[in-house]
């Protein structure tokens, strides 16, 4: 099956700030008019459709007169962040309004999906507003997040967005038109990949660089970014964004590298399987491996170290004797309990905890594999 863009439902699209935002700073609002035109012809057609864009930090960079792209320091970056975002948004909502479209505005931190309650609501919020034929503009909230709560780059929230959206497809419009199988820019050999089916085939494949030096992301977090959207059971493309109108050629051509998606998984596994953020990890033998990949639960026997402090119910990753990442689950001990049983049988639990213990450390209900 060939992703296409009009054949999703819900679609999220993705574009970077080396698009969006010219050297000097400013938007390009040619290209952009171009490319709301685009959105606002699905939207007409039936589709629903959310944004999410860069270019809060270059904009406001430019206003604010600060070195190195408004990213000297996070400081820099949180104001101008927050002096651009409000350039961007209003941008988007009077082009928009020009196709007789309506605009909405979300900013999400990391942990607005990472944490379960607060992944819920955004998502509640997503299927409402697209529900009522509004188009989400969304980007990360840029002037409070820090190192530890932040995503880094659009392409990994673009995808995580996609799972909150129940999307079937997301477009990663970028200044690459595509993975290729070396680095186009230093190696005249290398041939565009048009079609992955399993990402773990062509890790090594992708580099860190962006080649514009406006973004945050590069080729890694594209990869990333389709390893968490094909696990949310969306089709994740990457396409050139130069030029007018990119969502139609891109519609029309196929030009682009297509990362394809498994039978989507329940939500709440979609949720588990997508996560970025860990508490810590529980360490498991061959024997627990092979039970977890026939579906069952993690019993404490079949654990043999763990690592972090989490309490119960955080999410935890389950790791194979050759470091290989089996799982993610909420756990059902605090580390302190989770250390104390490890290993053991279940008849020996009640005693070395001192009350009735739960039968699993990690129980199939809460646990996707990865």
């Amino acid at each position: 099956m060939t992703f296409s863009p009009a054949a999703c439902p819900r679609l999220v699209v993705k574009v970077g700030s080396s698009l969006l935002v010219d050297p000097a700073g400013e938007i390009r609002r040619d290209w952009l008019a171009s490319l709301v035109a685009d959105i606002a012809e699905r939207t007409r057609a039936g589709q629903q459709i959310a944004v999410v864009s860069s270019g809060a930090i270059a904009l406001g960079a430019r206003r604010l007169k600060l070195a190195k792209g408004g990213r000297a320091s996070l400081e820099d970056a949180q104001a101008a962040a927050a002096t651009g975002q409000i350039a961007l948004a209003g941008t988007w909502a009077g082009l928009l309004h020009e196709q007789g479209l309506t605009a909405a505005q979300m900013l999400l931190t990391l942990d607005d999906l990472e944490d379960r309650r607060r992944y819920l609501n955004a998502a509640a919020t997503l299927d409402r507003l697209l529900r009522l034929n509004v188009v989400p503009i969304i980007n990360e909230n840029d002037s409070v997040a820090t190192e530890e709560i932040r995503f880094g780059d659009n392409d990994r929230l673009a995808a995580r967005v996609a799972g909150a959206a129940m999307a079937q497809g997301v477009i990663l419009l970028s200044d690459v038109d595509g993975l290729y199988t070396a680095n186009p820019a230093t190696d005249p050999a290398a041939t565009l990949i048009p079609r992955v089916e399993t990402i773990a085939a062509i890790e090594g494949m992708a580099d860190g660089s962006s080649r514009s030096g406006m973004g945050s992301g590069g080729m890694l977090a594209k990869v990333e970014a389709a390893r968490i959207a094909t696990a949310a059971g969306a089709h994740l493309a990457i396409a050139g964004g130069h030029g007018l109108n990119p969502l139609q050629r891109f519609a029309d051509s196929g030009h682009g590298t297509v990362f394809v998606a498994p039978a989507s998984a329940p939500a709440r596994k979609a949720w588990l399987r997508g996560g970025l953020t860990a508490r810590g990890a529980i360490h498991i033998d061959a024997g627990a491996v092979e039970a977890l990949r026939a579906g069952k639960s993690l019993l404490p026997a079949g654990a043999q170290r763990i690592d972090g402090r989490f309490a119960r119910g955080d999410l935890v990753l389950l790791v194979a004797p050759d470091g290989s990442h089996v799982a993610r689950g909420l756990t059902e001990y605090g580390d302190a309990d989770a250390a104390l049983v490890i290993g053991r049988r279940s008849d020996e639990l009640g005693d070395l905890l001192g009350y009735a213990p739960r039968s699993a450390l990690v129980h199939r209900n809460h646990m996707a594999l990865l």
